[in-house]
């Protein structure tokens, strides 16, 4: 992404809860953090605030690293199909390869394609430069989830419609 200055950045991941009205005998499945009931939008975005791929429909209690972990998106980039080009020299550098990634924040699992910024004590400069860009990376899908509920106001109450509906209401 060369607006994060983060070569072979693919997109970021992220994940929004949508608010919904308590589906009747679901108990606290859908009862998040936040204190109301919600599926879980997963998605990565890429440079230009496009949704790349998304998974919908996981329950609201579940946290970010464990949905993700389970989500068809995850599973894919976890096992290595998800379908990112094959490593590539960073330009500038002393000829290592280095694979295609998607970025995310502390609470998601490393692997070879998702990194995550270092922990927060004692950095060196390099890290922190690194932090830095991924960051700015990792802040394209939160604006687009941002433009999201901003063009579709639907998704800034609670949804009360059947739990399948809501995740085809989102898909579009």
């Amino acid at each position: 992404m060369e607006t994060s200055q983060f070569p072979n950045c693919v997109g970021a991941v992220d994940d929004k809860h949508i608010r919904i009205v308590k589906p009747s005998g679901s108990g606290s499945e859908f009862f998040n953090y936040k204190k109301y009931f919600s599926i879980i939008l997963m998605a990565i975005a890429d440079a230009d605030y496009r949704f790349v791929t998304v998974d919908i429909g996981t329950y609201g209690r579940t946290n970010d690293s464990m949905a993700f972990k389970n989500s068809s998106i995850g599973c894919l980039l976890y096992s290595k199909q998800f379908g990112l080009l094959s490593p590539r020299l960073l330009p500038d550098t002393d000829g290592s390869l280095m694979p295609f990634v998607v970025v995310a924040d502390e609470a998601f699992q490393m692997c070879e394609n998702l990194i995550k910024p270092y922990s927060s004590h004692d950095l060196n400069t390099t890290e922190c430069v690194n932090n830095y860009r991924l960051t700015r990376a990792r802040l394209l899908v939160e604006c687009a989830f941002n433009i999201l509920v901003a063009k579709w106001r639907i998704l800034t109450k609670a949804i009360n419609l059947k739990v399948e509906t809501i995740d085809d209401v989102v898909k579009a």
